[in-house]
């Protein structure tokens, strides 16, 4: 298949897509990425151009392509107890939490393909047996949530988790499956996932007592950031606690947490 190149007004156009879709904002460097992720888009249409792509997308009559092109655009690397403090955090927080009867909630708020989230699901069965404890992870795009409820993994995508909770968490497969890691049932029972647009009012979620949202604010403009850290901050309970990735702060874009730690805030009580 030859690769379509992309002009540059064409790029212009899916950069104001994918930030009107998701609050990103995709720097001129992205225009390789582009090409590549979109370009299997064109020759499955028979398009021959990603200017006629973009008018495939906004016709409106093709909602699971502009999914597609979502899901294309916005997919993010993960990994197993990715800034392992954080998980240290959340553990000494469930730990203080383990003797009150109402349930402990975690939100992994962009839990692209669900490491985040049963990372969390880990250190949660390993230190809280009494209190009851719930996690829900959410993207926006419907492919990875899809990955994530399947819970199957290569095996080298577990090299960072601790190997204990290798032993104890996860199932390793066998036959067409050699070579594959499964999240074993019990652990996957509590962790819910579902799809949510960040860049749009919120659908019901209730309260948390810990949100990590992190490494995706890098790709929001600060006019942006604010409004997500509003909407997610809305979902904490008061004394709760808000994680951002390392490289990311919330300096500048809201005064409704305190820092208490490198990239974790906590909510006024």
């Amino acid at each position: 298949m030859q690769l379509v190149s992309i002009s540059d007004a064409e790029f212009a156009q899916f950069q104001r897509f994918i930030f009107d879709a998701a609050g990103i904002t995709m720097g001129d460097a992205k225009k390789a990425l582009v090409t590549g992720r979109l370009g299997k888009r064109l020759a499955a249409h028979e398009l021959s151009s990603f200017g006629a792509y973009f008018k495939l997308l906004k016709s409106g009559q093709y909602p699971a392509e502009v999914q597609m092109a979502v899901d294309l655009l916005t997919t993010n690397e993960t990994y197993f107890f990715r800034e392992p403090k954080h998980f240290e955090f959340l553990r000494s927080q469930a730990l203080k939490e383990r003797s009150r009867p109402q349930s402990f909630r975690v939100w992994s708020a962009a839990s692209s393909s669900g490491e985040e989230a049963y990372s969390m699901a880990m250190v949660l069965a390993d230190c809280i047996q009494t209190t009851p404890w719930e996690i829900l992870g959410s993207d926006i795009s419907t492919r990875v949530i899809d990955g994530a409820r399947r819970a199957l993994y290569p095996m080298e995508r577990g090299r960072h988790i601790p190997p204990e909770y290798l032993r104890r968490f996860c199932r390793k497969g066998g036959g067409p499956y050699d070579g594959y890691f499964l999240v074993e049932r019990g652990l996957r029972s509590k962790v819910t996932f579902r799809q949510v647009n960040l860049n749009a009012a919120l659908p019901e979620l209730g309260q948390f007592d810990v949100v990590f949202l992190r490494n995706v604010m890098i790709y929001f403009n600060n006019d942006t950031k604010r409004d997500v850290v509003a909407r997610v901050i809305a979902t904490i309970k008061p004394g709760g606690y808000f994680c951002v990735g390392h490289s990311e702060s919330l300096n500048d874009i809201t005064q409704a947490v305190t820092m208490v730690a490198p990239a974790i805030y906590r909510k006024g009580v």
